[in-house]
């Protein structure tokens, strides 16, 4: 899906693509991992070693996926940058700490240059309580979908 993805908007067919992996309750097994246990037993690790490398295993499995997505943008020429110099890729978790439930604080990754409209190579934190929200604002006013509120925003988040 991720290298339809990417040849989708090489072709210029669209601009915009939304992908969930996998859904919080998935059942899906990952035997190519060695996992025979499925993925929502396993986020309930109830801090298990074992569970936990298991949940381990299938995070990093995950970003890989992500990983080569990023590279194909990357590597992929498009007028005087890349691919992924001319996205914003957002890739994250409905769950902080799956085991209680937990959703603050999420852990989110954006990457791509935006068209000269994101500064990478940073780690930004913001403080604590700051609504998901406030993230989903700022991506649509870079991407010219200028909005005064998303959800529970309480506001445009400063240095993304």
């Amino acid at each position: 899906m991720f290298d339809l993805m990417a040849l989708a908007f090489q072709a210029d067919i669209t601009r915009i693509s939304t992908f969930m992996m996998a859904r919080e309750v998935s059942y899906r097994t990952f035997p190519k991992l060695g996992i025979s246990e499925a993925f929502h037993p396993a986020s309930h690790h109830q801090n298990s070693p074992a569970r936990l490398e298991q949940l381990a295993k299938i995070n990093t499995f995950h970003v890989s996926l992500v990983s080569h997505l990023l590279e194909r943008l990357k590597t992929t020429p498009d007028g005087d940058g890349s691919l992924l110099d001319h996205s914003l890729i957002l890739y994250g978790s409905a769950m902080s700490n799956s085991n209680v439930h937990n959703h603050a604080p999420l852990p989110v990754l954006i990457a791509g240059g935006a068209a000269g409209k994101l500064k990478g190579g940073r780690h930004l934190m913001y403080p604590e309580g700051t609504p998901m929200s406030n993230l989903l604002l700022t991506i649509l006013n870079k991407a010219g979908v200028p909005q005064e509120s998303v959800g529970d925003s309480t506001g445009l988040l400063s240095d993304v």
